[in-house]
């Protein structure tokens, strides 16, 4: 895994960001999603750097990166302040322009730093999500029932920091091991480093403030563009698993048509985690795009 990486670590936007990298070529920000690492990327990042020069990061609260603490406003999590965290990793290590390949909650953060810094994103890659206000905005029991986390995690601290902590383990299995294909795409290797990360001290916290941010000041945000007519300007791919809850639940290209300029997109034969249950199709549909072919 991560052949001929190097794992390192950066100082930026006054937390530390730990970050793999790797390749040569133009630059390529891989982003994960919740409750996972960069390691999500395991199965294709040695394929992408033979392209790309390839830096896969841990986001604030997640991984080995910095986990702020609790704040009044869950601001220390915004995606706008997040989004940051990459622009500043990215712009340290000399790359003032670079395309995004990002999952879930990474997405969210990508979504963020495509609207709040246009002329830095090449191009975009998002993972099985649609918008956060037109998530929020269409709730319902089905996917209340299916994506209980997200209103498990927004209460109050410290009762969820406090059950993640009791048992990581059963959290993730809770959480990953519920998913359409099971436990089935997650090596066990993988899967050790997941709950080491989840069992550090400060990631509850970062797990539970990144949701909350996102139920409130970050849906304040992309409120704000709304009526500002700010949309994604960058080419914009979207792609999304048949089995997953966002296809059942959402149209998701429909939704990002509605804030992106140009957008392409599709579903995969494949459940929430796209990249590490189909990860030569995922290649195959993003290399081309992320070329710019």
């Amino acid at each position: 895994m991560f052949t001929h990486f190097k794992s390192k670590n950066c100082r930026v936007n006054n937390v530390n960001i730990h970050y793999r990298i790797g390749g040569n070529g133009p630059a390529l920000l891989l982003l994960h999603g919740h409750p996972q690492t960069h390691m999500i990327w395991h199965k294709i990042a040695d394929e992408l750097a033979q392209h790309f020069t390839v830096v896969a990061a841990d986001l604030r609260g997640y991984g080995d990166s910095e986990k702020p603490a609790i704040t009044s406003d869950s601001t220390a999590y915004s995606k706008r302040t997040m989004a940051q965290d990459q622009i500043e990793l990215m712009g340290k290590l000399g790359f003032e322009q670079f395309s995004i390949l990002a999952h879930d909650r990474g997405a969210r953060v990508a979504h963020r730093l495509a609207l709040d810094h246009p002329a830095v994103v090449q191009r975009m890659v998002l993972l099985d999500i649609a918008p956060t206000l037109a998530m929020y905005e269409q709730t319902n029991q089905a996917f209340a029932r299916a994506y209980w986390h997200w209103f498990f995690l927004i209460r109050p601290a410290p009762l969820p920091e406090t059950l993640i902590e009791a048992n990581p383990e059963g959290y993730l299995r809770s959480v990953m091991g519920t998913r359409s294909a099971g436990m089935s795409p997650f090596t066990d290797a993988v899967f050790s480093e997941y709950l080491r990360c989840i069992s550090l001290p400060g990631a509850a916290t970062g797990i539970c403030e990144d949701y909350r941010a996102s139920a409130g000041i970050d849906l304040e945000h992309d409120r704000q563009d709304l009526e500002k007519g700010h949309k994604v300007n960058c080419p914009l791919m979207v792609l999304w698993g048949k089995e997953g809850t966002v296809a059942q639940c959402f149209n998701p290209l429909a939704e990002w048509q509605k804030i992106a300029d140009d957008v392409r997109g599709s579903t995969l034969p494949s459940g929430h985690y796209i990249p590490e249950e189909v990860p030569d199709i995922l290649l195959s549909q993003t290399m081309p795009f992320l070329k710019g072919i």
